[in-house]
């Protein structure tokens, strides 16, 4: 414990020097911009900053690098909760009570608890990674293909059992999107599948494009006749950004449960924030008295979610840290700065450069604390977006649809792909499927696919492999409660009705 102290304290007196300060503000400026603006998310800005590392002192860069990252964690709910569009993957579970709470005229309350829980979800995870860093890396570690398959499994059955309405409904949602994730060049053969010949499609159907349609494009879609009608009013009046006291006796347990979900889950290789946000969403409804309120602008379901994302930004740094191996998409990137600035991260980074690692983890408590000064007082001024007039605000979000698209792979067939999505948003709005399912396979499909095959070939094509240890069993028990569950649900309903 006092060695714990004194590297934070050697850390804190490295973050608090002035020029460090204002890196991570600019770093967390910079996130929470990229951020809300559609198809770029943390690993393009963490890429955008990487000539200026040159520039700077590896802590520096670290601490700018990190800003970025955990700023754009606070960014990407705003354009979910205002306009329905998600900055990036961690922001898609605020459009399922965000953006309802906006219709509801409570985009204030909405805006707030955002950067409140993002902010809480933040700090607690940063402390749990002073403490628990190396526990938490060495229990990732005993992931093997079989467990990440399971566990991307599990994911997959919550969210497609929990979906509003029709449980069936969920489950083909869910296999749709993972159809979607099958496009492409096989990760193990080289074959190519469902390609139709295109060169573009090799790669794949890239996520975000598919989450701009479905967001972005499928509600404009449903918002065009009630443009043209004049239905579709524009709020003029905003109130205080802040919450009431009913909010916060409401929230405050499921943002202490959320975080340490999301830090959890991102300090597994490849989970990353969106399935933190998904699965702390759905464990919240499971939880609730009311699960029928989620989906219509419920207060928890924004604010689970948000704590738990911006965990999983923290968690995601410890394999990176501690063992070497990258959380996710950004911290690859960052890894690669600093094996360009000539460190090595894992064990050692720690013992040979205790300065730049506690560093980093002080500058995550100062830049927190800025981030959510900041971010409270922008939510003020980004509200009044809602003030523009229908006809007005809707083409614009259909421009930031195209160019975030384009950003993300720099193909005109992304254009073609995303119109298609949109249209198929629109058409499963109106037969009430969820699309929340799809989404999150379409994200995972690929990796547990491949974690899938890897299994098989370890244990020489015997499945087996998916009870050969206790993490498996728990995963693989997990998922056949989460399909189960809903069925034993209704049970005595059906019963009282053959009784009737």
């Amino acid at each position: 414990m006092d060695t714990i102290l004194h590297n934070l304290l050697i850390g804190f007196q490295e973050a608090l020097t002035p020029m460090n300060i204002l890196w991570v503000t600019l770093g967390g400026v910079l996130g929470t911009i990229i951020g809300m603006l559609p198809g770029l998310g943390p690993a393009t800005g963490v890429a955008v900053l990487l000539p200026l590392t040159y520039t700077m002192g590896p802590t520096a860069a670290l601490i700018t690098m990190c800003g970025v990252y955990y700023g754009a964690m606070f960014g990407g709910s705003r354009s979910s909760i205002l306009i329905n569009t998600p900055g990036d993957g961690a922001a898609i579970a605020a459009t399922f009570d965000g953006y309802p709470m906006t219709l509801n005229g409570r985009a204030e309350a909405a805006l707030a608890i955002s950067a409140i829980a993002s902010f809480i979800g933040g700090m607690i995870s940063v402390i749990f990674m002073i403490f628990l860093a190396t526990p938490v890396a060495k229990f990732a570690l005993k992931f093997g293909p079989a467990e990440y398959c399971l566990l991307m499994l599990a994911a997959l059955s919550m969210t497609a059992s929990m979906t509003k309405g029709n449980v069936i409904r969920g489950f083909i949602s869910m296999f749709f999107g993972l159809a979607i994730s099958t496009v492409g060049l096989d990760a193990q053969s080289g074959v190519a599948r469902f390609t139709f010949g295109s060169m573009d499609l090799q790669s794949g159907i890239d996520f975000l494009t598919v989450i701009i349609a479905m967001y972005a494009l499928g509600e404009v879609f449903k918002c065009f006749r009630d443009i043209k009608e004049g239905k579709k009013k524009m709020q003029t009046k905003f109130g205080k950004i802040w919450i009431t006291k009913e909010d916060w006796k409401r929230t405050w347990l499921p943002i202490l449960r959320s975080t340490p979900i999301g830090f959890v889950i991102g300090a597994l290789p490849g989970a990353g924030g969106t399935m933190a946000s998904l699965v702390a969403y759905n464990n919240e409804k499971q939880m609730s008295k009311d699960p029928d309120a989620f989906g219509k602008g419920e207060i928890i379901g924004l604010a689970a979610p948000e704590a738990a994302n911006n965990a999983a930004s923290v968690g995601a740094l410890i394999p990176m840290m501690s063992l070497g191996i990258p959380g996710s998409g950004t911290t690859a990137v960052m890894m690669g700065a600093l094996l360009m600035l000539g460190l090595q991260p894992g064990p050692l980074l720690f013992e040979k450069n205790p300065e730049i690692a506690w560093g980093l983890i002080a500058s995550m408590v100062v830049g927190n604390i800025i981030l959510a000064v900041i971010n409270i007082p922008m939510a003020g001024a980004l509200v009044r977006v809602l003030a523009i007039p229908p006809k007005i605000l809707y083409p614009i979000v259909l421009g930031l649809a195209f160019i975030g698209t384009y950003a993300i792979s720099n193909s005109v067939t992304d254009f073609y792909i995303m119109i298609i999505f949109g249209i198929i948003g629109y058409f499963m709005q109106k037969a009430k499927i969820d699309s929340s399912p799809m989404i999150l396979a379409v994200i995972v499909g690929n990796t547990m696919e491949v974690s899938f095959r890897q299994a098989l070939v370890l244990s020489n094509g015997s499945y087996s492999i998916f009870v050969g240890s206790p993490i498996a069993v728990v995963l693989l028990i997990a998922t056949i409660a989460c399909v189960l569950f809903p069925f034993i649900k209704t049970l005595p309903v059906f019963r009282k009705k053959a009784a009737a």
